[in-house]
């Protein structure tokens, strides 16, 4: 979901910021819901929903990226979309790994301090996927008009695959 966003960046600090807004709407969910399940001692959870969700965002977006593969995003300094996507993909994967672990731990302090941690390191890992993915797109790396639609169409069939394969397992 985020190849088809940063893909779309001609800078790359534009895309750390993109990675540095997913990874902070990620942790936002994550200590939130997380937060809740401590607090109220909720043991059910079930990701299925957000899967199916999270697998159609994938198709639209490298949809979207397929049919617009030389736009460029119109605006410099939006983040908006990633904390979206940060906060729905914080109840997804390993966002319902953490939950999981979650429901088991009883100190409330610790299992806070355990999602904060947890999110910190999510923000970091996020920040330099989407870091590298871009460098492919900078102006200075754009040896060839074919090289970026190859990776550029690549990129889009892979979040479309992926997407697709997610609603297919959860639905």
């Amino acid at each position: 979901m985020m190849s088809a966003i940063v893909t779309r960046r001609d800078n790359t600090m534009l895309a750390l910021k993109d990675g540095l807004y997913w990874g902070m709407g990620h942790t936002v969910m994550l200590v939130f819901v997380g937060s809740v399940i401590i607090i109220s001692r909720v043991t059910i959870f079930s990701s299925d929903i957000i899967e199916v969700f999270i697998g159609g965002m994938l198709v639209l977006f490298g949809t979207a990226r397929l049919f617009k593969r030389e736009e460029p995003i119109n605006f410099k300094t939006r983040h908006g979309l990633p904390f979206v996507v940060g906060l729905i993909h914080g109840l997804a994967g390993s966002g319902a790994l953490v939950l999981l672990v979650m429901s088991q731990i009883d100190d409330v302090l610790l299992g806070i301090t355990y999602m904060v941690i947890f999110g910190i390191g999510s923000i970091i890992g996020m920040c330099a996927s989407t870091g590298l993915l871009s460098i492919p797109f900078t102006p200075r790396m754009r040896i060839s008009r074919v090289i970026r639609s190859v990776a550029t169409v690549i990129s889009a069939v892979l979040c479309i695959s992926y997407g697709a394969y997610m609603v297919y397992q959860h639905i």
